[in-house]
């Protein structure tokens, strides 16, 4: 199976949404999303994304699908319809062998984004190489959740705390041990 990263945002107690949407604006944060997501070695090559039909409905309409992305959205609704270019599977696994059988040569990176459920599943696969996560130092009193066991990863690297609209940050990256 093709390695793939995780990419995340969490609050101090590993909040990651709330009534659906990101509790906290920060352009900043969202900037090193967009460039983690899209940047590649190769210009011929795209990323990829893969998330949950809830993660794809807390996108503002005017950024879906997400640009210069490769975007995969999983749901078991049968009658959902995305625009042209997404692709739909039911199974985490399902896409991420699509990725593997019909986007080789073509693409550079699989990142998940969300939501709990998918990033609960994709940490069990080996091939979850490495997480990125902004770690935001406040409590937005979110109802959904990033899984907090990461005893399968280390952290190589912590960024210094930026603030950002009074609230503060960091970026860490962990790679599979």
């Amino acid at each position: 199976m093709i390695p793939f990263s995780l990419i995340v945002a969490v609050d101090q107690k590993f909040g990651i949404g709330k009534d659906g949407l990101l509790p906290w604006s920060l352009p900043g944060e969202l900037k090193h999303f967009k460039n983690i997501t899209t940047t590649t070695k190769d210009p011929q090559k795209k990323n990829v994304v893969i998330m949950g039909r809830r993660t794809w409905e807390s996108l503002p309409e005017k950024f879906r699908p997400l640009p210069q992305r490769i975007n995969i959205v999983l749901s078991r609704q049968e009658k959902i319809e995305f625009p042209e270019g997404v692709r739909k599977f039911i199974q985490l696994e399902d896409a991420l062998e699509y990725c593997e059988q019909n986007l080789q040569g073509r693409i550079e990176n699989i990142f998940i984004i969300g939501g709990a459920q998918v990033f609960q599943q994709s940490m069990a696969y080996p091939a979850c190489s490495q997480i990125h996560l902004t770690r935001i130092h406040q409590d937005f009193h979110c109802d959904t959740f990033f899984p907090q066991d990461f005893s399968h990863f280390r952290k190589i690297s912590d960024s210094e705390t930026m603030v950002e609209k009074g609230i503060p940050y960091s970026f860490e990256q962990h790679l599979r041990k």
